[in-house]
């Protein structure tokens, strides 16, 4: 039965933006700079002294990171690089944008991250590099990861979409990474600025190559030429790509790196709310992080919905909490059902059989710091609701 009041809809995800942002974009607009300029630089040091790391290099996108960070470790036509088949299609088809083959491996069935006991069995001769995605806001098994990478001399560009604020055995992701992290500032992260990402370092061969790739190539302070201490001369180091931040993404980006601390305790007490509540629910397995991830981003609140023991599929339960107008999603279809790999690679299912019984049942509640405690109660109770319907 259906509440007695059905509300406006609730969306999965929304951006939390404040007039802090919002005259952050101004002042930039009224500067007469919107392309890669201070606010840029500033947002790249800012950010870098946030995590750890000692250089960040600001991109439009973390795809663009992901790519980027690939070409600085030398990754090309010929390699094989690592990576999991649950996540979004960019972490691997940055890998094929390089020349090189993605090699999928499957997940732990607890966290959904990468299970570094399926990795070593899928090197060979070609791999080169390993993509570890963490995902939904806890960590990967670093130590394993980065111990079977050193162990094959293999480069790893982490995947942090999803990472902002997490910490793995009390460290930022991104902390002194031992090669390269790439983050994402989408409308729907943990701190956005509509597009964007940042990939860190602490390499500086990697951190110059990743400015001069992201810039068409030109030499590394070739931005600088309208300005008046800028030159108009520059050299093309080699064929690189238009990726770079620009200043009114990053003015955004400023303030909300000011405000992550504060989005972030929403995000747990919201989580916080969510445990409690569906902690005795049949038919409803909650969101599980490794040991090692000492701080959870809460960028997603997944739940599986165990069909042994309820009437009702994932399909359906999403199909309910729409017609209760929440939002949802699903994090991820696997890549390897995708067309364009299916027909490339003639991956079937059956492939990656963990990573596959883990997308049939995992849907995304709704979890962002603009949520009202009212918000968050309609959810608990109307998932509530139809799980104790399909009993």
């Amino acid at each position: 039965m259906f509440q007695n009041s059905i509300r406006e809809f609730l969306p999965y995800c929304l951006p939390d933006i404040t007039e802090r942002e919002i005259n952050e974009v101004v002042s930039t607009l009224k500067s007469g700079w919107l392309a890669k300029g201070p606010k840029t630089i500033e947002f790249e040091n800012r950010f870098a002294e946030f995590v750890g790391a000692k250089y960040a290099v600001g991109m439009n996108s973390c795809t663009a990171a992901l790519h980027i960070s690939l070409l600085a470790g030398g990754i090309g036509p010929g390699d094989e690089v690592i990576t999991t088949p649950m996540t979004f299609a960019a972490s691997a088809n940055t890998i094929l944008h390089t020349g090189a083959t993605p090699i999928f491996v499957d997940i732990d069935p607890l966290t959904g991250c990468i299970d570094p006991n399926e990795i070593e069995s899928k090197i060979t001769s070609r791999t080169k590099a390993i993509v570890p995605v963490h995902y939904a806001g806890q960590a990967c098994d670093l130590d394993s990861i980065y111990s079977i990478a050193d162990k094959y001399n293999l480069f790893v560009s982490e995947d942090a979409a999803h990472a902002i604020y997490t910490q793995y055995k009390g460290r930022f992701i991104g902390n002194r990474p031992q090669n390269t992290v790439s983050f994402s500032f989408y409308a729907t992260k943990n701190l956005a600025t509509g597009e964007g990402g940042m990939l860190v370092t602490d390499d500086e061969f990697i951190a110059n190559k990743a400015r001069v790739l992201i810039t068409h190539g030109m030499s590394r302070n070739a931005w600088k030429r309208y300005a008046k201490d800028g030159s108009w001369t520059y050299d093309i180091e080699e064929p690189g790509y238009k990726y770079n931040m620009f200043d009114l993404q990053a003015a955004i980006g400023i303030r909300q790196l000011e405000r992550l601390g504060e989005m972030q305790k929403r995000r747990e007490n919201i989580a916080s709310m969510y445990n409690k509540a569906f902690a005795n629910v049949p038919g409803l397995l909650l969101p599980t992080a490794s040991e090692s991830t000492t701080i959870h981003s809460w960028h997603l609140y997944i739940i599986k919905i165990n069909s042994e023991k309820t009437r009702i599929n994932r399909n359906e339960f999403i199909e309910e909490l729409n017609k209760r107008n929440i939002g949802t999603s699903v994090h991820f279809i696997p890549v390897h059902y995708m067309s364009a790999y299916k027909n490339r690679f003639g991956y079937k299912q059956g492939d990656f059989p963990v990573a596959e019984k883990w997308f049939e049942s995992i849907v995304s509640l709704p979890l962002y710091p603009k949520m009202s405690d009212s918000d968050v109660q309609y959810v608990i109770d109307s998932v509530s609701e139809i799980i104790e319907g399909a009993s």
